[in-house]
């Protein structure tokens, strides 16, 4: 059994289904993608397996550990050991960042954690991913660079010690050394403890990430998988090759 199985999904927005089906599991110690257009759906999964209120399921089962967790709020979600990191993270004037990652410790251990404690533990992780301890005196993303929030995302994912984090768009904004940074930052983090579902647009993180899957997503479904050598076809043929060869398939 998968750490997180997805089976048959549908999700609906306001009325309108935008996934379609979709099935896929991530085990830890892994890295599945999940690519595609935009429009595809890809970001609808992460917010779906997250929990958001705005998305509906209609049909399937989103299993964590042999559990259906489709009825759970995303914080009873974020206690069993998921993790979403944003696309685009939003800003929280006047609480830093050591502030906001012990507040978040403590909601998903249920447990106020020692501040020495959580001190030590914090400067231990930015070392390993090569943070200066500055960095958790700033207020949670005000003033960031798309690089500085991106990391700042993966800082928390280090702190909370999920066993699945969900990364959408991970890359988005970022220039090279930024996008390596961050994809540094993540890879030192997979681990026989974390599996790692990412979702991403463009190819090029994943010439730092190896992923073990690929699936492309087209119109709420997932219509091809594959190993890496699949992202380097996407990356020499776009995705249009992936939708004529699905509308053929389909006729």
């Amino acid at each position: 059994m998968a750490d997180l199985e997805i089976k048959n999904l549908h999700v609906e927005i306001e009325g309108k289904e935008i996934l379609k089906g979709v099935n896929l599991s991530v085990n830890k110690n892994e890295v599945v993608a999940i690519m595609g257009p935009n429009g595809a759906g890809k970001s609808t999964l992460g917010y779906a397996v997250m929990g958001h209120p705005k998305y509906k399921i209609t049909k399937g089962q989103i299993l964590f550990k042999g559990q259906d967790i489709a009825k759970l709020s995303p914080d009873k979600r974020a206690r069993l050991g998921l993790f979403l990191s944003f696309q685009y993270p939003s800003e929280i004037s006047g609480v830093s960042v050591f502030n906001f990652l012990r507040t978040a410790v403590n909601s998903v251990r249920g447990q106020p954690v020692p501040v020495l404690e959580f001190q030590k533990t914090l400067w231990n992780t930015m070392a390993m991913l090569k943070m200066p301890q500055e960095f958790a005196q700033r207020n949670l993303n005000e003033g960031f660079s798309g690089g500085e929030k991106k990391r700042a995302e993966i800082l928390q994912m280090a702190i909370l010690k999920p066993q699945v984090a969900v990364l959408d768009e991970t890359d988005s904004g970022l220039d090279i050394d930024a996008l390596k940074t961050v994809a540094d930052g993540v890879q030192s983090l997979i681990s026989p403890e974390l599996g790692v579902l990412l979702i991403t647009h463009y190819t090029r993180i994943l010439n730092y990430i190896k992923p073990d899957r690929v699936h492309v997503m087209l119109n709420g479904r997932i219509v091809k998988t594959g190993g890496a050598e699949l992202a380097k076809q996407l990356e020499e043929k776009g995705y249009e090759w992936v939708e004529k060869e699905y509308a053929a398939s389909v006729k």
